[in-house]
């Protein structure tokens, strides 16, 4: 029996600057929720936007994907999407997302997964909340100044991964 060759998938090479938004503008959960299914609209891959919405909107029905410390990690497998597609937003003044802890979310890590593609999508969600497990992380990434900023931030901790 061969094993099949496993494809290892960095944050800091999914993620693409122009899949940065620095800026979000929504003020609640469903504005946000458009707003980073525009942002992965902006990819070739993602076929259809209406289908992308409606399967994160399903995802977030069961459960807030906000995972506490001003993060949340909106995420959904559909077959409206050709292959993984990473995308990073900031909400400078915070926003009520229905968060674990109840405090406000300022970052969202967005994934958009092929229907077929469960333990990719777990690994890169995994990879994503090891990440912004440490508090210094997610201060880091609340005060990046630009784009570049944040692949350096991601970047350097997957070199030098905390913990």
């Amino acid at each position: 029996m061969a094993l099949e060759k496993t494809k290892v998938i960095k944050l800091s090479g999914a993620l693409k600057e122009k899949f940065i938004n620095l800026n979000l503008q929504g003020k609640n959960k469903k504005d946000i929720i458009i707003e980073l299914v525009d942002l992965i609209g902006q990819s070739k891959k993602l076929k259809n936007k209406k289908v992308f919405l409606a399967a994160l909107t399903k995802r977030e029905a069961l459960g807030s994907t906000g995972i506490g410390s001003g993060v949340a990690i909106p995420h959904a497998k559909t077959s409206a999407i050709g292959s993984f597609i990473l995308a990073f937003a900031r909400k400078e003044e915070g926003i009520d997302f229905g968060a674990l802890d109840g405090e406000k979310t300022y970052l969202f890590f967005v994934l958009a997964s092929p229907e077929k593609e469960v333990g990719d999508h777990l690994k890169i969600l995994a990879d994503i909340s090891r990440l912004v497990k440490d508090k210094y992380m997610v201060e880091l990434l609340k005060r990046a100044r630009d784009k570049k900023e944040i692949l350096k931030i991601i970047s350097s901790a997957q070199k030098n991964p905390i913990g």
